[in-house]
């Protein structure tokens, strides 16, 4: 039987946790977040969390990734630690909205700012962004090595536009509008609720460190270098983007942020008169090297499913060649084309999107105390720093989050339960066809 090649690196693994966590989210929701908590000290405190929560949730799936180095990840944790039925569903999500649906929107944002150096109508920007799509499909299936390779680099250019935004804010802002800026009162402005709606931007913009565990199959000495990558992107995004905001209030007043549609172009315009099309380049190159790094990392989950006898079997199969599960990223890219094309704009996709995502994420990291009872003689080699304090922060945040968004976007919540719930027949069809599927 073909199986998948290890030839990823730790720092690939670690570029990837960092690359598929900055994608548009930090030039698109600032913005959005400043509409609902307009003070720079709760702008700033909201990433802050957003950081905590990053980092405690990669502490505490970093002991699960080292007990079990597979592909699939979160998928892998949540199959061991509560059943086939469970790790189906998660798999079925990211399938079906979280990834897919991502991919889409990044093409989208993608040949929308590269409409700025190349004038495109509507019909392009679609065309252009299923080129893309499928550019990007034909890279990872040659060889996990390419788009590892593909990750680095676009993950670097990334980094080095941000550090430009960040550089331009430091050096050229306004102090006297920063220390204004700073001493908005703290909880005056916005309520809790308010600050949990907040929350969901931010956490879209963090999501994707995560990715790296759905890479352990192709990693080399995955116990170790799983969880060194995904702390490492969470501590290295969380620093990157509480600068990138300081940025901006040190080039426009928080009233302005409110109200902007591109607050990166406009913060980078006061200072640089081509400030504009500098943005729109590195968000070009941000988009496009987060497509690539979902289209590398999440059809591992639905390989592992389809070897699981959860899915279709084909979908399982390892191109003889290549060695990459070359039916599952052609099922992803497939489906985010025709979502690209059928629905053509996600408003409100994020809020959805994120609320069940963050709903799976909850019930992985309580599996790590299944796990510390259930395999409690089994060696980890990596620990979650500060257990059982870590997960705990993780899962008190997260239910409160999730909580708060079924309160106050019910309707956009439960169009994402909708879809969830459409993998149980599915997932009852492939119980019944094959009797020796995981309890």
């Amino acid at each position: 039987m073909t199986k998948l090649a290890k030839e990823l690196t730790l720092y690939g693994l670690i570029m990837v946790a960092i690359g598929s966590c900055i994608g548009s989210g930090i030039f698109v929701t600032p913005s959005q977040i400043a509409g609902l908590i307009p003070s720079s000290k709760l702008i700033l405190l909201v990433w802050a969390l957003g950081g905590i929560i990053t980092l405690t949730g990669a502490l505490t799936f970093s002991e699960l990734g080292s007990l079990f180095p597979h592909a699939g990840g979160i998928y892998v944790f949540l199959r061991e630690a509560y059943g086939g039925w469970f790790g189906f569903l998660y798999g079925w999500a990211y399938l079906l909205i979280i990834t897919s649906g991502s991919i889409a929107v990044l093409a989208l944002a993608f040949s929308y700012y590269l409409s700025y150096f190349i004038p495109m109508n509507e019909t392009w920007k679609i065309a252009t962004s299923i080129i893309a799509i499928s550019l990007l499909t034909t890279l990872n299936i040659f060889r996990a090595k390419f788009g590892e390779i593909f990750s680095n680099i676009f993950t670097g250019l990334k980094l080095a536009g941000i550090l430009i935004i960040i550089g331009v804010g430091i050096l050229f802002g306004d102090s006297e509008l920063s220390f204004k800026s700073f001493s908005a009162p703290a909880f005056s402005t916005a309520g809790l609720s308010s600050f949990g709606v907040a929350l969901t931007g931010v956490l879209f913009s963090y999501g994707g460190w995560q990715h790296a565990s759905f890479l352990a199959g192709e990693t080399k000495n995955p116990a170790r270098n799983v969880p060194i990558a995904m702390i490492t992107g969470a501590i290295v995004v969380t620093l990157i983007y509480l600068l990138v905001n300081t940025g901006y209030m040190l080039l426009l007043p928080v009233e302005t942020i409110v109200t902007s549609q591109k607050v990166a172009a406009e913060a980078v315009s006061t200072v640089i008169p081509f400030g504009g099309m500098l943005v729109a380049g590195i968000i070009a190159i941000s988009t496009i090297g987060t497509i690539g790094i979902y289209t590398l990392s999440a059809p591992r989950i639905y390989y592992a499913m389809a070897s699981d006898g959860l899915f279709f079997k084909g979908i399982a199969k390892i191109h003889p060649k290549f060695k990459t599960p070359v039916n599952a990223i052609l099922v992803q890219s497939v489906w985010a084309i025709v979502l690209l094309l059928f629905w053509g704009t996600f408003e409100n996709l994020i809020t959805y999107t994120v609320s069940v995502e963050w709903i799976f994420f909850t019930f992985a990291a309580a599996g790590i105390f299944i796990f510390r009872k259930k395999l409690k003689h089994v060696e980890r080699p990596y620990k979650t720093f500060g257990y059982p304090v870590t997960p705990i922060i993780f899962i008190v945040i997260n239910t409160w989050f999730v909580f708060n968004i079924m309160i106050n976007k019910p309707l956009h919540m439960g169009i994402g339960f909708i879809f969830l719930l459409l993998g149980v027949p599915v997932f009852l069809f492939f119980k019944r066809k094959n009797s020796n599927l995981p309890r």
